[in-house]
């Protein structure tokens, strides 16, 4: 029984960043091969516009393919009400929304205001009804902006919460540019559970400036069980100047698994999907200590 839940972002938020395109069967290969490493929880694409990010051009053939994975939820991102209902034709079990807490990267990532973009969120919940996908909700430049500077941290608490009373299944808070520090990570993550409880879920790392895994250990020492990661570092916000690189999968795993606390994912198959990630994309750079330096002598995956 996996103690972590890890959901692996690389196929979106990773190559929505990327400097070349991963063709679509190499894609497929990939998003098979991880969830044959045990990861349950795959992000396989966003519908936006393809003339804005033609990397997610593909999407909804890629969302076709990954449904019938067995025990895989397949997840894709929206940005607004025609993104959400694409992504619900397409057959996605789990639909997330990017929603700023910064005003400046609002504007300029989906064109909206937080307040706005809330709305549309609570909108795609009355249209899904009683049956449908998952909703999950991401305050998006949680701990800051490059273009903006500081979010007050009020402003991010009081984003939550009104996502959370719209009607959304959860709440992630995400470190879109890199600038979280565990100190910071422990006080927004135990300032929003307070008043949202156990809608507060997941937590979106970047690894920008290198405190990736710190914060995620400090999340999960606040409660967090539910991480975004991303194979080889890649990703990054297109709107978002200066961000980078989100937490490494492969040392996520690791990082965990050494501690004894289970992810459910083989880290040699996890390796065997990393090859495929390289050669889909042979011209991207990839990322990660544990896959340079490899495993320890002696490692043991958590019993």
């Amino acid at each position: 029984m996996r103690q972590i839940f890890i959901c692996e972002v690389g196929p979106r938020d990773g190559l929505q960043n990327a400097h070349h395109l991963m063709p679509t069967e190499a894609k497929k290969a990939w998003i098979a091969s991880m969830a044959a490493a045990g990861i349950e929880e795959i992000e396989v694409g966003s519908f936006v516009p393809p003339k804005l990010i033609p990397a997610m051009a593909d999407t909804a053939e890629i969302v076709a393919f990954a449904i019938g994975i067995p025990n895989l939820k397949v997840v894709a991102l929206a940005p607004n009400v025609r993104g959400f209902e694409r992504a619900v034709a397409a057959g996605a079990q789990k639909i997330t929304f990017p929603v700023s807490a910064s005003r400046a990267h609002s504007l300029a990532n989906v064109r909206m205001t937080p307040e706005q973009m809330a709305d549309e969120v609570r909108k795609c919940v009355e249209l899904r009804g009683k049956e449908g996908p998952q909703i999950e909700a991401g305050v998006a430049t949680a701990f800051g902006c490059t273009m903006q500077g500081e979010v007050p941290e009020d402003d991010v608490v009081r984003l939550a919460v009104m996502l959370a009373e719209s009607g959304v299944d959860c709440v992630a808070l995400a470190d879109t540019v890199g600038y979280a520090n565990p100190a910071q990570i422990r006080r927004l993550f135990k300032r929003v559970k307070a008043e949202i409880g156990d809608k507060l879920e997941a937590a979106h790392l970047h690894n920008t400036r290198g405190l990736g895994l710190a914060n995620a250990l400090a999340a999960y020492e606040e409660g967090v069980r539910h991480f975004d990661s991303s194979m080889g570092g890649l990703g990054g916000c297109p709107f978002a100047p200066g961000a980078s690189g989100n937490v490494v999968t492969e040392d996520l795993v690791f990082m965990f698994e050494s501690m004894g606390v289970r992810t459910g994912v083989d880290f040699e198959k996890l390796m065997a999907a990393r090859k495929l990630l390289v050669a889909g994309i042979p011209d991207e750079p990839v990322y990660g200590h544990t896959p340079m330096a490899g495993l320890p002598k002696g490692f043991r995956a958590a019993a």
